[in-house]
């Protein structure tokens, strides 16, 4: 069974820049874990009543284990990075989603 780790993050515009460079490098720092196989980093496209722009960077994990070892080994120093950089002008919340079925189109 795979889950997705979900964070979905609603940035101020005075660190939205420097707040995209820095996921970038970050994204590949999370997968380097080991716990994940791959990661998806989407703009949401609602207008949000507190302004910023939000994002939701989806991480696929390789099971419910690796999930967990992700929380207890790596989560906590992830989250005081993003803390100390981005304080109060990032508003972020974590899901977790347990992937059911996937389905591809397949025309041939």
């Amino acid at each position: 069974m795979k889950f997705i780790y979900n964070v979905t993050a609603n940035i101020d515009d005075s660190i939205h820049d420097e707040w995209l460079k820095w996921v970038k490098q970050h994204i590949p720092q999370v997968l380097a874990t080991g716990k994940f196989e791959k990661a998806t980093l989407t703009k949401v496209l609602v207008e949000e009543d507190m302004g910023g722009l939000t994002y939701s960077i989806q991480y696929q994990s390789y099971s419910r284990a690796a999930l967990d070892k992700f929380y207890e080994e790596d989560a906590p120093k992830f989250r005081a990075e993003a803390m100390k950089l981005f304080a109060d002008k990032m508003l972020a919340f974590r899901t977790e989603l347990q992937i059911i079925d996937e389905y591809t189109v397949n025309f041939t």
